[in-house]
């Protein structure tokens, strides 16, 4: 893979000026994404076997806005080169990472993923649409054409056809990409297929403030915030054997002798549903370099080179064998050509 060749900025230069930067912290720091945390993982570990010259890289998680927190807090050796997320970052997070300095960012697709829904193992099959996890999850449903607090209590009263079991909903925190995926893509869309956006905006609310109703969830403990990650989740349905748990495809197809997933909209989820854009909850997965830090933090361009490749993240890489849904050849070689010519947001 050619080299990149970068006009240093400002930022850089002072950050490689500063007296023994690249000694203090000879290894690439990483944290974000719970979803992404797996697949940087294998990457790091595989870097660190190919690459004897650097240390492996150090990978946490955090949660997809924990982790761009931390990545915005600056340039130096105190703060991390990379960020994972299963979402793209935000205007506001690009405009504290351009306050505390962090002006020069890369944004890089690694590929998808898809959000499944899954329960005990030994629990009957399980047919869902965002229509359903509108009236079990939301604040507010529409009763008689009139907006009201949400009381179902079991599965079976917003859908016949679901289990009698007691709502019990166990959902990504608030800190995590997956959980914006999960407002979207299901609170959001039941919420207008159910006729609740309409009843929300014949309240006077403009169309900010009814988006955000549409996606408030319930506070009585039918949905209950995980903030950990995907182990905590099964933890839970563990201990609960009713409960409904949200967890990344990888996550399921690596625990398939405990948990059961549902169909969501008539689709089951799986690589080649989510690479045909069948499935409705899927999405991309990312990371962004901190470019001051590349040619100065030992090996950082190097791994994200090493993470495009064709060994990482092709369809027959390590990291499809996990669960990740490799993009199409031409995204594959579009990003990698993106990095080398240090293209930025």
């Amino acid at each position: 893979m050619n080299k990149i060749i970068l006009t240093a900025s400002a930022a850089a230069i002072a950050l490689a000026a500063s007296a023994g930067y690249a000694a203090a912290r000879d290894q690439i720091q990483i944290a974000g994404s719970s979803t992404v945390l797996p697949y940087a993982k294998i990457v790091a570990e595989n870097f660190g076997e190919t690459f004897s010259e650097f240390k492996t890289p150090v990978v946490e998680s955090g949660g997809s806005s924990g982790g761009l927190k931390e990545f915005c807090k600056g340039v130096g050796e105190n703060t991390i080169d990379i960020a994972n997320s299963s979402r793209p970052i935000k205007e506001s997070e690009t405009k504290a990472c351009a306050d505390a300095g962090v002006t020069d960012i890369q944004e890089v697709r690694i590929g998808y993923d898809g959000i499944v829904f899954a329960t005990d193992i030994n629990g009957p099959d399980w047919a869902l649409t965002p229509e359903d996890f509108y009236k079990a999850l939301a604040a507010q449903v529409v009763v008689d054409g009139k907006l009201v607090a949400n009381t179902a209590a079991k599965w079976n009263e917003v859908n016949p056809n679901l289990p009698d079991w007691d709502i019990a909903a166990y959902i990504p925190g608030e800190k995590h990409g997956t959980r914006e995926v999960f407002e979207e893509k299901l609170l959001a869309e039941g919420c207008e297929a159910t006729g609740a956006l309409d009843a929300i905006k014949a309240t006077g609310l403009d169309d900010k403030a009814a988006a955000a109703a549409c996606i408030a969830v319930r506070k009585d403990g039918k949905a209950i915030d995980i903030d950990g990650d995907y182990t905590e989740t099964l933890a839970r349905i563990d201990s609960n054997k009713t409960g409904v748990g949200v967890f990344g495809l990888a996550f399921y197809e690596n625990n398939a002798d405990k948990l059961k997933v549902a169909t969501v909209s008539g689709v089951a989820p799986s690589t080649e549903t989510i690479a045909a854009g069948e499935y409705p909850v899927s999405r991309p997965l990312f990371f962004y370099v901190k470019k001051a830090h590349l040619g100065v933090v030992p090996g950082l361009k190097e791994y994200v080179e090493f993470f495009l490749s064709e060994e990482m993240v092709g369809p027959d890489g390590p990291l499809a064998e996990y669960g990740l849904v490799a993009a199409p050849d031409a995204e594959r070689d579009a990003q990698r050509e993106a990095f080398e010519a240090g293209k930025t947001m």
